[in-house]
């Protein structure tokens, strides 16, 4: 158990370190993410633990055990399929290319979901040379690493990908299923070299990339993990970076917040940019 300063340490590294926003009625949470640092650092005194990260040493790991990692292939799918029968469609009949970026890369679920939606795409629209890149960042360097690496686990009862994907194309099969009937599954180097991953907290006070850069943005399912003040200052950063006319997705329960007058809903949570911020 542990005392509310203890708790309160935890809430003000968390915010400093992440911006991630832990509310008085997120103490158990806290407590078993506590529980997690003292593991992964085999050390049972949370004070030490607190104070070594309080001196601003192993932060990394710090970082790793308070974020929330939730992820699967293809969530909420109705987004994948705007990009393909919507976005991809109308930048190959206009012979554009995409630059897509993905701002919670997590362990990789979601961008290879969206490489896969492009190259399925491409052979709908028969235009193999059709010329794409998809940068993906996370704060967690140990999700990145996983998501660089590209092995996940596959069960082809589970229903993890929709019916117009075909995963033989895009994935290599590593192993004998186990007693759960589930395959390692290694992307294919189709999808590994169309994108880059990174590092990056959404906190910065800049981003590393231009104005007008991208013509697709994939915020999906971390503004929550934030206070409503820094998911403004989120998305106005983010929205800076989208071209007039690109794309912004939203997570389910998130809502483009100052941004809505200069955006034109076009479905469940997809966003158009209308005119600048």
């Amino acid at each position: 158990m542990y005392s509310q300063r203890q708790l309160d340490r935890a809430r003000k590294l968390a915010y400093e370190h992440s911006g991630i926003s832990l509310a008085a009625n997120k103490d158990v949470m806290i407590s078993n993410r506590l529980d997690k640092l003292k593991r992964l650092l085999g050390n049972e005194n949370i004070d030490e633990v607190l104070a070594l990260h309080e001196s601003g040493k192993n932060i990394d790991i710090f970082i790793s055990a308070f974020t929330t990692n939730k992820t699967n292939f293809f969530r909420e799918s109705f987004h994948f399929e705007d990009l393909k029968d919507r976005v991809v469609k109308k930048a190959i009949e206009s012979s554009a290319g995409l630059k897509i970026y993905c701002s919670a890369a997590s362990t990789g679920e979601e961008p290879y979901s969206i490489l896969m939606t492009i190259e399925e795409a491409k052979e709908q629209h028969a235009n193999p040379l059709f010329n794409y890149s998809v940068i993906a960042t996370d704060i967690d360097k140990e999700v990145l690493r996983h998501a660089q690496e590209g092995i996940y686990e596959f069960n082809k009862n589970a229903n993890d990908f929709p019916l117009w994907i075909k995963p033989s194309q895009y994935f290599k099969r590593r192993e004998h299923p186990n007693k759960h009937g589930e395959h390692l599954i290694k992307i294919k180097d189709i999808l590994s070299r169309k994108i880059k991953f990174d590092q990056m907290n959404l906190m910065s006070p800049k981003y590393p990339f231009n104005t007008n850069e991208f013509d697709v943005v994939f915020c999906r399912n971390v503004l929550i993990y934030f206070n409503q003040d820094d998911q403004n200052a989120i998305l106005k950063k983010l929205f800076g970076t989208l071209k007039v006319g690109g794309t912004l997705y939203l997570g389910h329960s998130e809502s483009p917040l100052g941004l809505s007058p200069y955006v034109e809903r076009c479905g469940q949570n997809i966003f158009i940019k209308t005119k600048e911020f």
